[in-house]
């Protein structure tokens, strides 16, 4: 199909892969298939501009079909500057006429002209995971404020932004946490996110687990998925927390929990999971062993502090695809994977089909509950309602083929009640 759509794409040509591989991917996304036949019949976004940064993947690409076709007039625009799928960004605007502003390795100028773009469709609806059109928003674009209904965010790292921004009255319109759904993030960030970062850690690396010490930094639903994975194949798990109850949780579940100063001595590979800043420093890279791995699953590349690194090293190469080794002024080397950013989704393909199911479901869904109840949401942040959240779990179990108890009438009742003793 020849696209009426503005964009910029690394090579338009390569579209046929992206469409072999987003139909490979809608097999596995049952419950949007439904959603998306539903919103073909009944168009519950119609007229609507929609501004998406999200990491473009074929599972996004399957999203934004379902988008379109509840009528919204959709443009989509990369979260990260090493997410990107060309072959899927090319397919979305060749195949299915949807405009895509995403290259893989853009730098961090177009990376910003690419969200520019985007916001310069002038959406009433946002879709981030990670906050960065709605961050446009409100601090170059101002003045389109108030043409927004909502915004959707995908991931922590956005929602404790917004949260922050809630508190500081500085949230000009209301945005559904969808990472805050149950369907998502017990899922999406335990099971997908485990999965797809330890399969970018091999695909990057080779490196065998089995028998080396992994270090888990954070043990929030990533931190539990990722040591979950690792200790499956055999690694020595290792948890670093700053909550205790979190640590508490991680040694009740099996793992070594230690401070970092004590962890890095030992890890081989090392995975940050917090969403904060530095959470391996100087101090931390001096006493790494020789060979030790660095990796960040979190969705900024600032929990590793690469700028300490880069002035530890006396000399830097690339070792292999997605690796870059730091020889110190001791001989030590140190190898950081992609850049230190998302290694899930930027040495790997993200997480799976069949989880982001759940997670898109969420999103599409949340659209169309913001459109519905424009008139009534705040300039807060809401969780996803908690009927979308248990529709999405249901239809998830269906196409399982997976069915579960209902509670009788008496059942319900002695629940409901506090008059009937032993």
């Amino acid at each position: 199909m020849a696209t009426t759509k503005r964009h910029d794409v690394k090579d338009i040509s390569l579209a046929p892969e992206g469409v072999r591989r987003i139909e490979w991917a809608d097999r596995q996304m049952p419950v949007l298939q439904a959603i998306r036949e539903r919103f073909e019949r009944e168009r519950p976004l119609e007229g609507y501009r929609i501004s998406a940064c999200l990491h473009v993947t074929t599972e996004t690409a399957n999203l934004m079909r379902t988008l379109k076709a509840g009528g919204a007039d959709v443009v989509l625009c990369a979260s990260n500057p090493l997410s990107t799928q060309d072959d899927v960004a090319a397919a979305l605007v060749d195949e299915y006429d949807i405009a895509t502003f995403a290259i893989k390795g853009e730098d961090n100028d177009t990376y910003y002209s690419h969200i520019e773009a985007a916001v310069d469709h002038k959406p009433q609806l946002t879709m981030d995971d990670g906050a960065d059109v709605i961050s446009v928003l409100h601090s170059a674009r101002r003045e389109q404020l108030g043409d927004i209904i909502a915004g959707m965010e995908e991931t922590t790292t956005g929602v404790i932004r917004l949260k922050a921004m809630e508190a500081d009255g500085a949230l000009a319109f209301p945005v559904i946490a969808v990472n805050e759904a149950r369907t998502k993030h017990f899922f999406d960030n335990r099971y997908g996110t485990g999965q797809s970062t330890i399969d970018g850690i091999i695909r990057a690396t080779n490196v065998l687990l089995a028998g080396g010490k992994f270090v888990v930094a954070g043990y929030g639903w990533v931190g539990r998925g990722v040591a979950l994975r690792a200790k499956g194949l055999g690694a020595h798990v290792i948890v670093t927390e700053v909550d205790p109850m979190r640590a508490l949780e991680a040694l009740m579940d099996g793992y070594e929990v230690l401070p970092m100063a004590e962890a890095a001595k030992v890890g081989n590979v090392f995975c940050t999971a917090t969403g904060d800043k530095h959470v391996i420093g100087r101090e931390h890279l001096e006493v790494m062993k020789d060979g030790a791995i660095i990796c960040n699953t979190g969705h900024f590349n600032v929990e590793i502090d690469i700028p300490a690194l880069r002035s530890l090293a006396v000399e830097t190469r690339e070792a292999r695809n997605f690796v870059d080794e730091f020889k110190l002024a001791d001989g030590r080397r140190l190898y950081l994977l992609a850049e230190g950013r998302l290694v899930n989704i930027s040495a790997a393909e993200g997480h799976p089909a069949l989880v982001m199911d759940m997670s898109f479901a969420n999103q599409a869904l949340a659209t169309e509950y913001a459109v519905q109840h424009a008139t009534s949401l705040e300039k807060k942040v809401y969780p996803v309602p908690t009927e979308i959240d248990e529709e999405i779990a249901r239809l998830k179990l269906e196409t399982m083929g997976v069915t579960i108890d209902q509670l009788t009438d008496e059942q319900s009742k002695y629940l409901a009640s506090w008059d009937e003793g032993t």
